[in-house]
């Protein structure tokens, strides 16, 4: 059976430019609404410009274009692990347009992004998927990637985060 999917003539993948923080802003919301989560957004179009368009860019991001049309995007930046010795790349955000989805936009977005690490040195690409997201975690396994159970997140956000750069240093 053949399962190969049909693939639109016109898909471009491009570096996203500063004009391009509204389709980057609609992508975030659409994700966060596709988990249930849309009222957590506190980032703005102008977050998205300061940070990752001025002078020390915090993050990059890639748009996929069908026609012209924007299909989806991949918000990425470099990390490091101290266990290989070499750069990798976290992406923040993988998002696709539900007209385009199932049309292999996803995956392109994340192979390009892949060969953008490997060309800077690159060796590994790592990215947390919500728990709930049933339909992301099969498309992830599919394209190779592997759960880490020995590994857990943590965040410190909010007053938590404020409290912790105000201290000294000094144990509690």
């Amino acid at each position: 059976m053949d399962t190969t999917r049909p693939e639109p003539a016109g898909i471009t993948i491009r570096p996203a430019t500063a004009d391009d923080s509204p389709l980057l802003m609609r992508a975030i919301i659409g994700l966060a609404d596709h988990v249930g989560e849309a009222d957590g957004v506190a980032c703005t179009e102008d977050d998205i410009r300061r940070f990752g368009f001025g002078e020390n860019p915090a993050f990059e991001a890639v748009i996929a274009e069908v026609d012209e049309a924007f299909a989806g995007m991949c918000l990425f930046f470099p990390i490091f692990s101290t266990w290989y010795g070499r750069p990798g790349v976290f992406v923040q955000d993988l998002f696709v347009d539900g007209q385009f989805r199932s049309l292999g936009i996803g995956e392109r977005l994340l192979r390009h992004v892949a060969r953008l690490c490997q060309d800077r040195g690159g060796v590994y690409m790592r990215l947390a998927v919500d728990d709930d997201n049933a339909r992301a975690h099969p498309f992830y396994t599919r394209l190779g990637f592997a759960s880490t159970n020995d590994q857990r997140s943590y965040i410190a956000s909010g007053p938590t985060f404020q409290a912790l750069s105000e201290t000294t240093g000094e144990p509690k």
